[in-house]
C-alpha cells in the first residue's frame, strides 16, 4: 500500500544501467509470460566480469539459431496496415532499433524483449522451401507479400545465410510481386533481382530513416546502416529503377520529430517519391524498455518526451486502438500532420501513386515430386 505522505518511486532510474556498445536495451526486461520473477544483485563480483580494458560494458556477442519454422507466410485483417500477407525470414533483430513494435514478440520464446531480442536472433532457414510449397498451392490466390515488416529481411545475419535473397529468387521466378522495408544498405545486393521485378511492376521499397542525426541513430538503432548511408541506398534504387519511398518511423516528441522535414527534403533529393510516417508505438515491453534507454541517453528531456507521448495516447503510454495506433491524436498529433503533408506537397512527393503491384503474370509451379511425396506423408501423420 502506497503512503501518500511518501514521494512516489520515480518512473526514471535516478542511475540507469550503463549502455552496451552496439546496442539498442540497456537491459534485458523479462517477457510478461515468464513465470519466475528475477531480479539483478550485485554481490561485488559485477565490476569484475563485466569490464574489459576499454572500460566499456562487456560486448554481447550476437547468437543466430536455426529454426525450421512451420508456415512462413502471416496473415493480418488490420484496417491500418495496407497489406495482407507478410513474410519475415527472422526472428528478432541485431538493429537493435530500441523503439521496435516487435520486440514483445521475443516474449512468446521466453526470451526477453530487450537485450534477447537483439542478440539472439532465429533464421528460419526453411523459409524459401516453405514459400515455393505455399505459391505451388492450389488454392493459393496470389496477393502482393510485405517482406522483413517484423524484423528486418536484410539484418546482418542476412549477409551469410541469404534467406531473404533466396525468398526473392522463389518470387521472382513465380512473377510474385512484393513490397520491402529495411534499413539496411544490405538490399543494394540484391538489384539483379529487384530490377528486373521493379521494371514488371512487381517491386517496390521502403527505407526507414528517423532522423539525420548520426549520434542520435547510433544510440537509437545502433546496428543499422547510419542515416547518410541509407539516403544513398535510396538513390541507389532510384537510380535503378525500383519505386522507392522513406517511412519516417517512429516519430519520437523532441528527439527525432524536429528532424522531419529535414529528413523529408534529403530523402526527396535521393530520389524518394513516396514518404509516410508513424508516431511511436509503445506497447507492451517497448514502453519500460523505451523509458529505460530515454534514461540512459536523454535524462534531461526523458519527462517531457513521455509527457507528449501520452497527449497523443489519451493520457496513457499507448493505445492499440486501430483509428489513432499509428497516427496518435489530439493537437500535437494534428499538428504533426500537418507539418508532414506541408513538406510532402512543397517537395512535390506522393503526387503520383505508389502503383499497384501486377499480380497478372503470376506462375505457379507444382512442386518437385519429392517435396510432393514429403508434404503427402505429413498429412498423413493426423495423431
Amino acid at each position: 500500500m502506497t503512503d501518500p505522505d511518501i514521494d512516489p518511486v520515480p518512473e526514471y532510474p535516478i542511475a540507469p544501467p550503463t549502455p552496451r556498445k552496439g546496442r539498442g536495451a540497456v537491459t534485458n526486461l523479462q517477457g510478461r509470460y515468464e513465470r519466475d520473477q528475477r531480479e539483478a544483485v550485485d554481490d561485488g563480483w559485477l565490476s569484475v566480469v563485466v569490464s574489459e580494458d576499454d572500460g566499456d560494458p562487456k560486448i554481447l556477442r550476437t547468437q543466430v539459431f536455426e529454426e525450421r519454422a512451420k508456415t512462413i507466410l502471416t496473415r493480418n485483417a488490420s484496417p491500418d496496415i495496407p497489406f495482407g500477407v507478410s513474410l519475415n525470414p527472422y526472428r528478432g533483430c541485431e538493429h537493435g532499433c530500441i523503439y521496435c513494435f516487435a520486440r514483445p514478440t521475443h516474449s512468446y520464446l521466453g526470451l526477453s524483449p530487450g537485450l534477447d531480442f537483439e542478440s539472439r536472433i532465429y533464421a528460419k532457414v526453411n523459409a524459401p522451401e516453405l514459400l515455393e510449397r505455399e505459391l505451388s498451392r492450389k488454392s493459393y490466390v496470389p496477393e502482393p507479400i510485405a517482406l522483413g515488416v517484423n524484423t528486418d529481411a536484410w539484418q546482418p545475419a542476412e549477409r551469410d545465410l541469404q534467406l531473404t535473397r533466396r525468398v526473392i529468387e522463389v518470387l521472382s521466378e513465380r512473377n510474385h510481386p512484393f513490397a520491402a522495408i529495411t534499413k539496411s544498405s544490405l538490399i543494394e545486393r540484391d538489384l539483379d533481382l529487384l530490377a528486373p521485378m521493379a521494371a514488371r511492376g512487381q517491386c517496390m521499397a521502403a527505407i526507414t530513416i528517423t532522423t539525420l542525426d548520426a549520434e542520435i541513430a547510433r544510440t537509437l538503432e545502433p546496428r543499422a546502416a547510419t542515416p547518410s548511408r541509407r539516403l544513398r541506398t535510396i538513390r541507389t534504387l532510384s537510380e535503378a529503377g525500383i519505386p522507392v519511398g522513406v517511412s519516417i518511423a517512429p516519430v519520437i516528441p523532441f528527439v527525432t520529430e524536429p528532424d522531419m522535414e529535414r529528413v523529408l527534403e534529403a530523402c526527396a533529393e535521393a530520389g524518394a517519391s513516396n514518404a509516410s510516417y508513424i508516431v511511436l508505438r509503445l506497447p507492451w515491453e517497448v514502453a519500460p524498455l523505451f523509458k529505460g534507454w530515454l534514461a540512459a541517453h536523454f535524462p534531461d528531456r526523458a519527462e517531457r518526451v513521455m509527457g507528449r507521448v501520452r497527449d497523443m495516447r489519451g493520457g496513457k503510454d499507448y493505445d492499440s486502438d486501430f483509428a489513432s495506433r499509428m497516427k496518435g491524436e489530439g493537437l500535437w498529433a494534428d499538428l504533426l500532420k500537418q507539418r508532414f503533408h506541408n513538406a510532402v506537397r512543397r517537395l512535390g512527393l506522393n503526387r503520383r501513386d505508389r502503383g499497384i503491384l501486377d499480380m497478372s503474370h503470376f506462375r505457379r509451379i507444382e512442386p518437385p515430386i519429392a517435396a510432393t511425396s514429403a508434404r503427402n506423408d505429413r498429412q498423413l501423420d493426423l495423431f
